[in-house]
């Protein structure tokens, strides 16, 4: 950051805290057996120190910082991963909601709204977009899955996207902001999302809950057209 201060810059920090192995920290006190809450502790001080630095330079109004993970909480951290004191459904490795769910924060200051809860859908390949939106980069000339959601760091309304795709070895599933239909055909009515995930028979006769399947449906159909693979995916 000190050395390209005075040019746009992009850094992709993957810190290694809160992972498994759960080790010790710098920090962790002798003695120690359980170093779930130390690692917490540890990553956010070093969230602070990259924040620090920013303020430091005289970056801060002028860097999008976006905060995020790669998957839900493994099985060792699942019981703590709550959400208003409720836990989540399933953890990392599942198809349920606490497998593909994850922390998503973003902050500009003097951009982004402070304390402001965006419910929109939101995926990894909407990052691409979104950055290069507010780079003002242009995109590559090929298809991109993503959408950006440049508006809403701004505090605007944007277009949300209407589903997001998810695939775990060869399984694989498509949900909106109320229905989710796996690869399978097993249906789910996320009204109590993330908490609970009800099942819906394919024999249903209410309409609303009839068009999201179709709608799903249609989703994971075009998807399946453009896959070349003849296999799950690695």
């Amino acid at each position: 950051i000190t050395r390209h201060k005075d040019q746009p810059f992009y850094i992709h920090y993957a810190m290694s805290e809160m992972h498994g192995k759960i080790l010790r920290t710098p920090d962790s006190k002798s003695g120690e057996a359980e170093f779930y809450d130390d690692n917490n502790a540890y990553m956010d001080k070093l969230v602070g120190e990259l924040v620090a630095t920013l303020d430091k330079l005289g970056l801060r109004e002028n860097t999008l910082l976006v905060f995020t993970g790669d998957n839900g909480t493994a099985k060792q951290g699942a019981p703590e991963a709550t959400v208003d004191g409720r836990a989540i459904s399933g953890q990392k490795g599942s198809m349920l909601e606490g497998g593909s769910r994850v922390p998503l924060i973003v902050n500009w200051p003097g951009t982004t709204p402070s304390g402001k809860v965006v419910h929109d859908l939101t995926d990894f390949t909407d990052f691409l977009p979104t950055f290069a939106e507010i780079a003002g980069a242009k995109l590559p000339d090929v298809k991109i899955d993503g959408k950006s959601f440049a508006p809403q760091v701004r505090g605007q309304a944007g277009t949300p996207r209407e589903w997001v795709y998810v695939q775990l070895g060869d399984k694989r599933y498509a949900r909106d902001g109320r229905w989710k239909l796996a690869g399978d055909g097993s249906f789910f009515d996320l009204k109590n999302a993330p908490f609970e995930e009800i099942a819906v028979s394919e024999d249903t006769d209410d309409q609303d809950t009839k068009a999201g399947r179709e709608q799903l449906q249609a989703v994971l159909d075009a998807l399946n057209s453009q896959d070349t693979n003849t296999g799950p995916l690695p």
